[in-house]
């Protein structure tokens, strides 16, 4: 069971824990991703391309099941959708281990696999991709971490890196350059503040007001309000940035951060994660005003829709990534050439279209997205910076 902030005032028992099904969520200890000197397998442009897709079925958990389904289904929908592109389309569960993962992308690639779908949480993806390394194969995991991209491993999920980018040049732009950082004393509070830090490093603009940090834990975040209105005070901070998501710190941040004198007109509240996920929180009287970044709304209702009338049921938050691997993938195989899938066909600087937006993969094995700036109005999100449709547009 998640510790969930109920009452505010009354200490909790144990500390804040994060929820692993999100899209934000897969930030696991994993290993240094192993380089490889090949850049990727040649492929039959004559026949279907096949495709494994790792998920993580056969984990004895529900959650982790109804990914699975939701990753495999919208796979299946994106190859429907492909036009010009054959994709043999192989599902492999992955079971509830990293050793599962890297036996499933051995087999997968024992039978014919040309590139790897998956897995979904770092540690299986890590260790996927060592798995296959030396084989010339290179996997698209659905993990947002940074830390195991590299070598034949990208991540295919939002990274903090790019949110913060995003929202740090906008705020920028606004005349909310002088930003204060308020992180989680965690792994993923800390890589929220490196990324925010080093967005405003690179952004014309920008300045770090300063850092303000807690305990993961509720009676910690009581006891660090008083600092970080002190210290938002005298630095003459135009922004706050928080790494805190809905399932932890955030809502009591939100709610304790003005009781006790922060204005948040002076003082504008962004967000490195989703405020729109689950919708409640938007109701939240702390949030009102508040800046995060979002998927291009537009394509992603359209996907939603698409997923609900072909399957009977919402698609999990992460499925979309399984559609833009395929399409990703598909694009690429359309061309007609043998080398499609290799390193540099799959970093080309013009990107895909997915469900979400663009997104291009980066040779360090990251990816940049296409995001929208959301504001919190009235309990609802106002785009009030849209999607950029093509790269070098605005956004990056």
């Amino acid at each position: 069971m998640f510790a969930v902030f109920r009452t505010p005032r009354k200490p909790l028992t144990r500390p804040l824990a994060r929820i692993a099904a999100l899209v934000s969520a897969f930030w696991v200890a994993a290993c240094d991703p192993i380089a490889t000197g090949s850049t990727g397998p040649s492929i039959n442009t004559d026949a279907p391309v096949p495709v494994a897709l790792l998920v993580p079925g056969g984990s004895g958990s529900s959650g982790d099941e109804l990914i699975a389904r939701s990753l495999r289904q919208a796979a299946q929908l994106a190859v429907s959708d492909l036009q010009g592109a054959q994709i043999d389309l192989r599902v492999y569960d992955t079971g509830p281990s990293a050793a599962g993962a890297a036996s499933a992308a051995t087999r997968a690639v024992d039978e014919g696999a040309k590139i790897i779908l998956g897995p979904v949480y770092a540690e299986a993806a890590n260790a996927a991709g060592v798995a296959v390394a030396g084989r010339g194969v290179n996997v698209l995991s659905f993990s947002n971490n940074p830390d195991i991209a590299g070598g034949n491993v990208f991540v295919l999920g939002p990274t903090f890196q790019n949110t913060a980018n995003r929202l740090v040049s906008y705020a920028a732009g606004q005349g909310r350059g002088r930003i204060m950082v308020v992180h989680d004393r965690n792994a993923s509070g800390e890589a929220g503040k490196r990324a925010i830090e080093s967005a405003i490093g690179n952004s014309r603009g920008a300045s770090l007001a300063g850092t303000g940090s807690y305990d993961f834990s509720q009676e910690g975040v009581v006891a660090a309000v008083p600092n970080i209105v002190s210290t938002a005070r005298d630095s003459g901070a135009q922004s706050m940035f928080f790494t805190a998501d809905t399932a932890g710190a955030l809502p009591l941040l939100a709610q304790l951060l003005p009781e006790a004198g922060l204005d948040r007109e002076t003082t504008r509240f962004i967000g490195l994660t989703r405020w729109d996920i689950p919708a409640a929180t938007l109701a939240l009287p702390g949030v009102q005003g508040g800046w995060f970044a979002l998927p291009d709304p537009t394509l992603n209702q359209q996907f939603q829709s698409r997923y609900q009338s072909a399957f009977g049921e919402a698609p999990h938050p992460i499925s979309g990534l399984a559609y833009d691997g395929i399409a990703a993938i598909g694009a690429l195989v359309k061309a007609g050439k043998a080398d499609a899938l290799t390193t540099s066909a799959l970093t080309q600087g013009s990107g895909f279209v997915g469900v979400s937006g663009i997104f291009r993969l980066r040779s360090d094995g990251t990816n940049e997205r296409g995001l929208a700036v959301g504001q919190v109005r009235n309990n609802q999100v106002y785009v009030i910076d849209p999607a950029p449709r093509s790269f070098g547009g605005a956004g990056f």
